[in-house]
């Protein structure tokens, strides 16, 4: 019995650390490289043509590309790329989704209408592919893949807030504000958008990830940040090509890559079930 009890102790603990801190370790590294990276003594464009191809090893700890630059140093570079068009997309994305659907659905009427069939429209295009169009027609820059995703991006929030303005709309503080002469407007932003604040949490939660995946592909294509600056999705397109004799190319973005999206999608998850009310005992 004791040893049972144990075990299922030790279960926990391992799926909370897993599960919990060791995501938020990732995600907590990944924020403060992304934020000390301009002040932090890192050469990730200097060139030296005596450590091409380096294998990690104690000179370079993560080896050296085609150039001879230092990895370690373009990854941290790469975190700080990501970081800024993450944080920008989401913020841009939530905010205009957000207004556009919350107005949508309380206004309702052809309005509501014109909405939904804008927002059918952006959905019939793979969102990737849309965001692919228009980083060619805006051109390469990170200020332009901010702008195809946050085009992109916003649909995703626009449903999910007009979804939960039609069934908050008609509770009965709201009505009462409707009864004392409340505008719209303070209607909309007083009343509706505290109520929606913990499921939009949660939907930019895993617009993160999404968004990371996205940038690094749109830069693998050659439509992100160009060289010498440095992404994830261009050292790995870089890499490829010396996948055979220098593979600690593709392996060091990609990893770091993968673990960044990964525990931002775990702890989404866990923020999805401490704010899910069907979830509380």
């Amino acid at each position: 019995m004791n040893s049972a009890v144990a075990m299922k102790q030790n279960r926990f603990t391992l799926s909370r650390i897993l599960g919990l801190w060791l995501p938020m370790a990732v995600i907590v590294l990944w924020t403060l490289v992304s934020l000390t990276a301009s002040i932090l003594p890192l050469t990730p464009d200097k060139i030296a043509l005596e450590h091409i191809l380096m294998p990690p090893g104690s000179e370079l700890l993560l080896g050296a590309d085609d150039l001879g630059r230092s990895l370690a140093a373009r990854v941290l570079a790469g975190a700080q790329t990501s970081f800024i068009v993450a944080l920008w997309v989401v913020l841009v994305s939530t905010v205009l989704g957000t207004c556009i659907g919350a107005f949508s659905g309380y206004l309702g009427g052809r309005v509501d209408l014109l909405v939904v069939r804008i927002i059918d429209i952006f959905l019939a295009f793979p969102g990737i592919l849309l965001a692919i169009a228009l980083a060619g027609i805006l051109g390469p820059g990170i200020e332009n893949v901010v702008i195809a995703l946050s085009v992109v991006g916003w649909v995703g929030y626009a449903r999910l807030a007009r979804a939960q303005v039609l069934s908050l709309k008609h509770r009965e503080h709201v009505q009462a504000a409707i009864a004392l002469g409340a505008g719209t407007g303070r209607i909309v932003f007083r009343h509706l958008l505290p109520l929606l604040m913990a499921p939009l949490i949660v939907e930019a939660s895993f617009g993160v990830a999404g968004i990371v995946i996205a940038e690094a592909g749109l830069s693998f294509l050659g439509l992100g940040v160009q060289p010498p600056e440095a992404s994830w999705g261009s050292m790995i397109r870089d890499g490829a090509r010396y996948l055979l004799v220098a593979p600690h190319m593709v392996l060091v973005p990609g990893v770091s890559l993968m673990l960044v999206v990964l525990s931002v999608n775990l702890l989404g998850d866990r923020l999805r079930d401490k704010l899910d009310v069907h979830n509380r005992n």
